[in-house]
């Protein structure tokens, strides 16, 4: 992948985009592949300047190598299908998606998987598709490269037969049955395993491939923006800080877990029904402190079960030494993750919730019982996993159980004496020179003698013997060889090869056993990742005040606390309560500058995702909706690399907002409109909040437009809260942190923090002028109108009817059902009376401000009058005294 490059000049026109491509040939098949090219910014949604990793711009739990590729219908809403094979943990996942023209769920479902490579069709990138333009302009935010395919790859009959010879057996006829329909996606799986077998050399076993079909729903959608706004997978002033949702909740002890936590927070579920059954399970892990223990205690010791399952079930093109003893590496580690399993099994003995008693089920004796037997009859008992590299080759050496092979002990019984040969050499060498050494390994140059730099400096002359060779000087110690050594270690060279080569055969079949129960090993694996999740979450509810929530359809939270903020504070955090339903989904939040309003924005989002995930949360009570789409617009940054300002970046991103929300979403809005002019951004910002107002969208919107609360507080569903500020007799402000009801009424609180800076005094005193003077015109320009009437009781008349379908839907009955209708009915006729009431005062107070206003226009028009007159007098004044003046002068000549 070669390096993005920036035009010469930011306002240049650069020319399309070219790939520098190489050819290379498959048979009757020609393909071309191509590194990044230099991309321009266009249809899709921008991304604005942020911190960047190397590899990637979004944090990945490592780095995996991923393919995908991509093919799409032609159409006003276009059918794309993905499919994805991951070939470090051996799973292949297979999408379509039904998408907009934006192409919003595509992009989310690439960065989800991050794939290190996308092959799309040639014919896609001449003429360029649509598809194909985002996808190329998104490189840099997915970390991935292009590779350009000849569109005889995708084929449907030849997806098919890859399903029906690498799926699980079991999984076969329903894989079949979902993909059904489903033909550019099944395209795609035959394109991805064409392009790793011709070219890379990549094949898999028969019936031992993850395979999995996902529908585009059931998961929540969030846009790479919204990720990094919100720091989710990344901290953004330090990427490799754990301050982020990812870092937090990060407390899993296995590879596995790791994984399935970062899928889960880029994509969290939008099913009630399982996000409850997590719930439920984290809650009995901890509750029940025996339980969670053994749980945390079992997942210390798994190895990365997925990247074992996928190197057994990966035929190696041309089998070799190196191979063989990989083959064995993994055999021993599979031992190690059986004997892993027997104690997951252990530690949910009594798990009630349905999730744990899955989890137990999936890891039984019976099921990785045959598993086992086939390790107890093939492999050493004694055989363990080791991280030396001398003691893996030994552990290698006597993996097989003996009397397998009659020249394998034979060769292992010369390997065993060549090794004690060596070590009897040194031995020799530290009597005959008087020098203490010791006998070190690397796999690279295979035994090598270390001396302490101590004893050679108390010998005489302070050198070594002759006999030592190629000596390396490091900081304490000496590391040599001799010739008699180096001939020692080809010995033992040759006697390990031998064990290697005889022990291939048995490997290769033993490895042909086990990939018959690839099915079993891989549910395990996952259930072992399931559980590990489960379990962080739990250990995140003992080091930390989160409690259960709950699934309905209101957002209420009590005593809310941001998460990222509650962990790196060093005072104690001020909780927030926050409520939502449909009449009262978009909220207002005013405040002065540092009162934290974008962290209370920020921690509904955060806590959202916290929930669809199956995690508690950071609150006294909770209960959320199931939301599908999660939108930010957040932060005030330039794109300098694509020539846009902070306006125009802010103006893209809500405008791909605008074109995707809906009832079911969520969206967080700070500061809109602050990049432009003061009136342009006051209507801009209130045109846009009209537009998600009609949306019916959960919306939080942080202002310091005050105008907006006003002008937006007789629409129905529209509330305005403010944060709290507290400001004493010598205009010292304190910052409360606590969102109340109503528009913020400290008027000046800019002043007032400008003077902390401190400016100027005659620079505030001006300030403080004009901002009174600004004001006063905005108080008399205010005028009651009938359309403000009229949505009050719109708004009151529907507050009636969420009441009563909440007594309708609630446990009221009888006499207390009837004395609480009463109530209301009060309650609704004296508000709709004060509406009344307030509305002809009101229109009273207009007439007399109108009155007043007319007034001071004329008292202004005879200012003027006079000031002109005054001026005019001058002007007569001045042009007498110089007629005069001349009229003098010249006389006197």
């Amino acid at each position: 992948m070669s390096r993005r490059t920036r035009p010469p000049t930011c306002n240049s026109t650069s020319a399309e985009p070219s790939y520098p491509t190489h050819s290379y040939s498959y048979g009757d098949y020609n393909t071309t592949g191509g590194s990044r090219p230099e991309t321009r910014r266009g249809t899709g949604r921008p991304s604005t300047a942020r911190p960047r990793t190397g590899a990637s711009t979004i944090a990945r739990v490592e780095r995996q190598e991923v393919v995908c590729a991509v093919a799409e219908s032609r159409g006003i809403s276009p059918a794309v299908g993905l499919s994805f094979i991951n070939i470090d943990t051996g799973e292949a996942v297979i999408c379509q998606i039904c998408d907009s023209q934006t192409y919003v769920k595509t992009l989310h479902k690439l960065l989800v998987y991050g794939p290190t490579e996308i092959l799309c069709m040639a014919t896609a990138a001449s003429p360029k598709s649509k598809l194909f333009s985002i996808i190329e302009e998104n490189l840099l935010e997915l970390g991935s490269k292009l590779t350009l395919l000849d569109r005889r790859f995708w084929s449907e009959s030849s997806g098919m037969d890859y399903i029906q010879d690498l799926a699980f057996a079991d999984d076969v006829e329903a894989i079949k049955l979902s993909v059904t329909g489903s033909y550019y996606a099944v395209c795609c799986i035959a394109a991805i395993l064409k392009h790793l077998d011709l070219g890379s050399g990549l094949t898999f076993a028969g019936r031992s491939l993850r395979i999995k079909y996902e529908s585009s729903q059931g998961s929540m959608l969030i846009d790479v923006s919204t990720i990094y706004s919100l720091e989710l997978v990344q901290n953004l002033q330090s990427p490799k800080s754990r301050d982020c949702l990812f870092g937090l909740l990060n407390e899993t002890q296995t590879p596995m877990g790791s994984r399935m936590l970062r899928s889960n927070v880029l994509q969290p579920l939008t099913d009630a029904e399982t996000i409850n059954r997590r719930y439920d399970a984290v809650d009995e892990l901890q509750v029940k402190e025996h339980m969670f223990y053994a749980t945390r205690g079992a997942m210390k010791n798994f190895v990365d079960a997925d990247k074992v399952l996928t190197a057994l079930i990966i035929i190696p093109r041309k089998p070799s030494i190196h191979t063989t003893e990989q083959s064995i590496n993994h055999i021993i580690m599979l031992k190690a993750f059986m004997l892993s399993i027997a104690t997951v099994y252990e530690a949910l003995s009594g798990a009630r919730s349905s999730m744990l008693a899955t989890i137990r089920d999936i890891c039984a004796p019976g099921n990785s019982l045959p598993i086992q037997e086939l390790i107890e009859e093939s492999i050493n008992e004694d055989v363990t996993f080791a991280k030396q590299p001398l003691e893996l080759r030994n552990q290698r050496t006597w993996a097989v159980k003996t009397s397998v092979h009659g020249l394998l002990d034979v060769a292992r019984q010369t390997y065993k004496e060549n090794m004690a040969d060596a070590y009897q050499y040194v031995n020799e060498l530290e009597e005959e020179h008087g020098i203490k050494m010791e006998l070190k390994y690397e796999p690279a140059r295979g035994f090598y003698i270390r001396i302490s730099t101590d004893e050679v400096e108390t010998r005489e002359g302070r050198h070594l013997p002759a006999v030592f060779t190629n000596v390396v000087r490091k900081k304490k110690f000496i590391e040599c060889q001799t010739l008699v050594l180096m001939k020692r270690n080809q010995k033992v060279l040759n006697a390990y090869q031998e064990v290697v080569l005889c022990s291939d055969a048995f490997i290769v079949d033993f490895i042909e056993k086990v990939r018959c129960h690839m099915s079993a090993l891989f549910k395990m694996s996952e259930a072992v990742a399931m559980l590990d999740m489960i379990s962080a979450f739990a250990h995140l509810v003992t080091i930390h005040d989160y409690i259960k929530p709950r699934i309905s359809d209101t957002l209420a939270l009590k005593d809310a606390r941001h998460p990222i903020c509650e962990k790196i504070m060093q005072t104690k955090f001020i909780p927030n309560d926050v409520y939502a339903t449909r009449q009262c989904r978009f909220q207002v939040i005013t405040g002065c500058n540092m009162s934290g309003k974008s962290t209370f924005v920020r921690s509904i989002a955060l806590l959202s995702v916290m929930a669809q995930i199956g995690s508690f949360v950071p609150a006294r009570s909770a209960s959320f909706p199931i939301l599908n789409q999660l939108f930010a617009r957040v932060g005030m940054d330039d794109s300098i690399e694509c020539n846009v300002s902070t306006f125009a970046a802010e103006m893209r991103e809500m405008a791909f907002i605008l074109r995707n929300i809906d009832e079911h979403s969520i969206a967080i809005v700070d500061e809109l409109g602050r990049g432009t002019s003061t009136r342009d951004g006051l209507a801009i910002a209130l045109a846009i909040a009209e537009a998600l107002v009609d949306s019916k969208a959960l919306v939080w919107f942080a202002t310091h437009f005050k105008d907006i609360a006003t002008i937006l507080s007789e629409r129905n569903g529209v509330v305005s809260l403010h944060l709290a500020v507290e400001i004493d007799e010598n205009e010292t402000m304190t910052m409360l942190y606590k969102a109340v009801g109503g528009i913020v009424q400290q008027a000046h609180y800019g002043l007032a923090l400008a003077s902390v800076v401190p400016l100027p005094p005659a620079v505030l005193d001006d300030a403080t002028q004009f901002a009174h003077l600004l004001e006063r015109r905005m108080v008399h320009k205010k005028k009651i109108s009938p359309n403000i009437l009229n949505e009050r009781r719109r708004k009151l008349i529907l507050d009636l009817k969420e009441h009563l379908i909440q007594a309708y839907n609630g446990a009221l009955e009888g006499e207390l059902l009837t004395s609480w209708l009463v109530e209301l009915q009060k309650e609704f006729v004296k508000r709709m009376t004060a509406i009344n009431s307030s509305y002809q005062k009101e229109e009273g107070d207009g007439d007399q401000l109108e009155d007043m206003e007319f007034e001071r226009v004329g008292e202004v028009d005879e200012d003027q009058k006079q000031h002109e007159g005054r001026s005019t007098s001058v002007m007569t004044t001045t042009s007498e005294s110089l007629s005069s003046a001349r009229a003098i002068s010249e006389n006197g000549r």
